[in-house]
């Protein structure tokens, strides 16, 4: 029988955290002498997880499956956080016997009505994969215009790493870069043998050296709240914050927006660049 990619991702993800850490991050005592693994031996997380060292290693390596009480004592022998704590039970229970062909997703009609009426926010549905499906002509004057993107590409990690001018337009690029890549891999530990994602994976590590290596660090995050600066060409410099909606008919959708407090530098600069759209939509219909 052909290795889980469940198991095997989730083998992976282990290995990468436990080289992460030393013994005295997670309050075992230093021993003498050079270590000869980087980070934590094996045994020193099945011994704080209450498993055998060899039931361990089986995990690493991708060989078995764990129950939910394992995965929280590995979590926690491993130190992780919420994001990461929350990662682990995706591969390890979501199992197929054969991959799936998944129908294209098309945005929710309640979510393209949401975007309809946000004349002065940006905002973009993103899908699976973190495809983008759809987005206001704000979002497009703001980010890109993602109409001139072929749909086969119109993912916003591809366009993060593959348009050059996305380097220029976020003030630390490689922050958002990287942490666009820790929420692609956990839409990986969903959907391990989607057959698009792993063909964007592939494409992007071939192409990007940043990307093969925030990948192969196996970081995850989810989609949710933050803060982004871009340097816009238009309206200068946007201090924006973040947050996401997920629809109720189709958990694999969220509504993405940009705020500003009122009053300040950046939402003047948001009706600034919304007339600007306008002026630039009416003048190509015009032409």
């Amino acid at each position: 029988m052909s290795p889980s990619p469940h198991l095997n991702e989730l083998g992976e993800f282990l290995k990468a955290r436990r080289a992460e850490l030393t013994p005295r991050a997670v309050g075992l005592p230093d021993s003498a002498g050079q270590r000869r693994v980087v980070g934590l031996r094996r045994e020193e997380v099945a011994q704080p997880a209450a498993i055998s060292t060899d039931y361990y290693t089986r995990l690493e390596q991708g060989r078995l499956p764990a129950s939910a009480p394992v995965l929280e004592a590995v979590a926690g022998a491993l130190d992780l956080d919420e994001d990461l704590g929350r990662y682990v039970f995706g591969p390890a229970g979501k199992e197929t016997a054969r991959p799936r062909r998944r129908a294209q997703q098309k945005v929710q009609p309640q979510l393209r009505r949401v975007l309809d009426d946000l004349t002065a926010t940006p905002a973009i549905v993103m899908g699976r994969r973190m495809d983008i499906l759809a987005w206001n002509p704000l979002a497009a004057a703001m980010v890109t215009d993602f109409a001139a993107v072929p749909d086969k590409h119109r993912n916003y990690v591809r366009i993060l790493f593959t348009d050059p001018a996305m380097r220029n337009l976020y003030a630390d690029w490689k922050s958002v870069a990287g942490m666009a890549v820790a929420q692609l891999r956990m839409e990986a530990a969903k959907y391990p043998d989607d057959p698009r994602l792993t063909a964007l994976v592939g494409e992007l590590c071939v192409q990007d050296t940043d990307f093969r290596t925030w990948w192969a660090a196996h970081q995850v995050a989810t989609l949710s709240v933050g803060s982004k600066t871009l340097l816009h060409p238009v309206a200068g410099e946007l201090s924006l914050d973040w947050d996401t909606l997920t629809a109720s008919t189709d958990p694999d959708q969220q509504l993405v927006v940009w705020t500003a407090e009122v009053g300040s530098p950046t939402h003047d600069g948001l009706r600034i660049l919304a007339s600007w759209a306008a002026d630039h939509a009416r003048s190509s219909t015009a032409s």
